[in-house]
């Protein structure tokens, strides 16, 4: 636990440094684009618009949720899954890419994550505000129940720092994780419901309440509920759910510490 809150305790006092290392990380990946930047908003909306053709279009079966229609509901969940799945793949590699450089410096190894974690939100809010701007299109305006979009945004950061702790240190001890988490992540894709609404779908309700068990789900589900006014947390299920959410971080939290904490000292030596 004291690991824990010590890890924790880094990512504030390093504040600064994360987010000037996020900027340069991010420049220093596109320096040799003719676009540069402009590829963090680009591929993000060339998939958009392939999944809204494919789902939205060829295989549209009515609205998602009542009222709204699928192009913004979809984008409102694609931005965050987006989000995820790139900073969850960065950060479980950033120790490893990272670590024979920081070795040299006195600079704490457990803010590799961070940095990935905030250098991503970038393309995160410019993908978001797209959707907000399809939510007015759409005539769906704000309500009382955005700002529950601030505690879903902590739950995110909250999961991605977690799991980027816990997959950092195990890719850095066994190299196949790397592989097999772009595995998991694919599967996660359409068990996260970010393209087709499976609770309103033709699925047998023991198997939506496993799929809702799902930490993505609930950051993507609690996004779209909270910016279309379709849900508060503090209901059924909902509840029940951030307290599933909230256990699954402590102990990948807590998971992930101790051995960040016990290897930390041979990491240059295991890669």
């Amino acid at each position: 636990m004291n690991t824990m809150f010590k890890i924790i305790s880094d990512q504030f006092a390093n504040f600064k440094i994360i987010r000037r290392m996020a900027k340069y990380d991010d420049r220093a990946n596109y320096q040799s684009h003719y676009l540069g930047l402009a590829w963090e908003f680009l591929n993000p909306l060339i998939q958009i618009g392939i999944y809204y053709l494919v789902f939205g279009v060829a295989l549209k079966r009515g609205d998602p949720m009542p009222g709204v229609p699928y192009l913004p509901w979809m984008v409102i969940g694609i931005a965050p899954w987006l989000y995820m799945n790139k900073t969850t793949l960065d950060a479980s590699k950033s120790i490893y890419q990272q670590v024979g450089l920081v070795s040299k410096m006195k600079f704490p190894i457990n803010v590799l994550p961070s940095i990935k974690i905030m250098g991503n939100l970038y393309s995160f809010w410019t993908m978001m505000a797209f959707g907000v701007f399809l939510m007015c299109v759409n005539r769906i305006w704000p309500t009382i129940s955005w700002v529950q979009f601030i505690y879903y945004f902590i739950c995110m950061i909250a999961l991605m720092y977690a799991l980027g702790i816990f997959n950092s240190t195990v890719s850095v001890l066994v190299r196949d994780w790397q592989i097999a988490l772009q595995s998991i992540l694919r599967m996660l894709f359409y068990m996260s419901g970010v393209l087709f609404n499976f609770v309103t779908s033709n699925f047998p309700s023991v198997l939506v309440r496993v799929l809702e068990l799902n930490p993505f789900y609930y950051i993507i589900n609690g996004m779209r509920e909270s910016l279309l006014s379709k849900g508060w947390v503090w209901q059924q299920p909902n509840l029940d759910l951030t307290i599933t959410f909230w256990l699954f971080i402590f102990i990948i939290m807590v998971f992930g510490s101790y051995l960040h904490n016990k290897f930390r000292a041979n990491f240059v030596d295991l890669i």
